[in-house]
């Protein structure tokens, strides 16, 4: 293609040339794209245009950058990872709910105090001891991998003495411990989307412009009051969350109006 036509911001004309050029196999999945020398000569464009069109087409996960390598068309994506994010259980017993995964070590353990994300949704104040307990998943089918971290605080933990004894005890064995203390379960979840920190990035081995998924449990006992808080940290662009749901009380349905 000898330039491209004007008027028009021209990195995304550029952006756009080369979108098509994928759509229509010139450059083929997997396969490098052309340097920027080749680019500039392509489209005959300046060099800060060629890399803002790169720019645009790497924060739309078209492209990834490898370091020393060049600019490469990510690879055909394929089909996402679905994890359920239903609890089950029988009586007092809670069957496991991650056992497709592996654990890549074993769990980290350690002691801190609340932070932005989980004081509030544990409904405690600023400096509040809690245990945490991090682990690395993977999934052996697809190789995706998971960072999965149990908030406990002390004072739940202090009221289960199991949960004192053995903080990284799995999520169905915790769940067990709290029931058999004479709790109630009811679990609340919420879901979003982001771009990944650092730390991240890099345990998850994500690719450039890939976000996470991002899942924030809190486990509730009698009265509601919160016990616990799960985090599960995946790949965006790998895995998807699926959710069985019910009605708890038919009575309290309403018919929705206009």
């Amino acid at each position: 293609m000898a330039g491209i036509e004007r008027p028009g911001p021209l990195y995304q004309q550029v952006a756009a040339a080369i979108r098509q050029g994928i759509a229509d196999g010139d450059f083929p999945s997997g396969s490098p794209l052309p340097s920027e020398a080749q680019l500039i000569e392509r489209y005959e464009v300046s060099r800060p245009t060629v890399r803002n069109a790169i720019a645009a087409l790497r924060s739309e996960g078209l492209i990834e950058v490898r370091h020393g390598k060049g600019s490469f068309v990510k690879d055909t994506p394929t089909p996402p990872l679905t994890i359920e994010r239903t609890v089950t259980r029988s009586e007092k017993t809670f069957a496991p709910e991650l056992t497709q995964w592996q654990q890549a070590h074993k769990p980290t353990v350690y002691r801190t105090t609340t932070t932005d994300t989980a004081g509030p949704l544990l409904e405690l104040d600023d400096g509040e001891a809690l245990f945490g307990v991090d682990r690395v998943l993977i999934d052996p089918t697809t190789g995706t991998r998971a960072l999965h971290r149990v908030w406990i605080p002390f004072a739940t933990a202090e009221s289960v003495p199991p949960l004192a004894e053995a903080p990284d005890s799995a999520p169905e064995e915790i769940y067990a411990a709290l029931t058999a203390a004479g709790h109630k379960l009811t679990w609340s979840e919420t879901v979003r989307a982001r771009m990944p920190q650092t730390d991240e990035r890099s345990t998850l081995e994500l690719p450039d412009a890939t976000p996470v998924i991002h899942t924030l449990r809190v486990t509730h006992g009698t009265d509601h009051q919160p016990l616990i808080l799960e985090e599960l940290r995946a790949n965006g662009s790998q895995a998807q969350l699926t959710y069985r749901i019910t009605a708890d009380s038919p009575r309290t349905l309403r018919a929705l109006r206009n």
